[in-house]
């Protein structure tokens, strides 16, 4: 009886090895959109970005910027930050394939609430955000974090670590920087820093192959960078180097 037991493991560990494993889907792009929504970011920022996103990617362009690549799809997630402690998922991994999918992906971001109005952690946000490509269920070789923000980087640790090791991973940090026109008393340093906000990004927060920095200067062209911001991300090819690449939008 000992025998055949034996016999029956040894047979089910032989079937077992050669039932085929589901390989990961293969995706041209995995895009983690980590927006910032802490105290500086008001009720217009707030809006701006929510609404940006579901336009652009509703874009014929940016529809046909993903149908162009190898797979003709890209996998999406959008998350939010504040604190060090304050991060949410908004819409989970999807992907994106076509006209119904981005205005799927549109409709979720519109109707989801928000969660916090804290300190500005850009290096919780990124770590946050490297959670999130370590759990993918899709395999590419590009995996980017576009980190858009109104401030610099006042709570958590160091964000230049943060940025250090998401890129010793193989990730690229792109950066969506949104412009204070009229700075309060009270926040003036944190959404002004010495030498402007897109330098501070592109010292601390930009990093890995292809790196770049996008400015929106106001609400009229935010529209219209985050589209440029989206096609730039979508039809980069993968680097040879791992030098960057510095863009604006007026």
């Amino acid at each position: 009886m000992r025998a055949l037991r034996t016999l029956a493991v040894v047979g089910l560990i032989a079937i077992a090895s050669l039932t085929p494993t589901c390989a990961a889907e293969r995706v041209d792009l995995l895009l983690v959109l980590a927006a910032d929504i802490s105290r500086s970011v008001d009720e217009v920022k707030f809006q701006l970005q929510r609404s940006g996103y579901a336009a652009a990617f509703s874009d014929s362009r940016v529809i046909e910027a993903i149908r162009s690549g190898p797979n003709g799809r890209i996998a999406v997630e959008l998350v939010e930050w504040s604190g060090p402690l304050s991060q949410k998922i908004v819409i989970d991994w999807m992907l994106i394939s076509d006209d119904k999918t981005a205005r799927l992906f549109g409709d979720h971001l519109v109707e989801a609430s928000r969660a916090f109005a804290d300190s500005t952690s850009i290096s919780a946000g990124i770590d946050f955000a490297m959670i999130q490509v370590d759990r993918a269920p899709y395999e590419t070789r590009r995996r980017v974090i576009d980190v858009s923000g109104d401030g610099d980087n006042n709570s958590g640790r160091d964000v230049t670590a943060a940025r250090d090791e998401a890129i010793a991973k193989g990730v690229t940090i792109n950066g969506l920087v949104i412009l204070t026109e009229t700075p309060t008393v009270w926040n003036s340093a944190h959404t002004n820093p010495l030498g402007g906000l897109a330098n501070y990004y592109r010292n601390n927060v930009i990093g890995g192959p292809g790196a770049f920095v996008m400015v929106a200067e106001n609400s009229n062209s935010f529209g219209d960078m985050l589209v440029k911001k989206l096609i730039t991300e979508i039809a980069q090819p993968v680097p040879s180097s791992g030098q960057g690449i510095d863009k604006a939008a007026n």
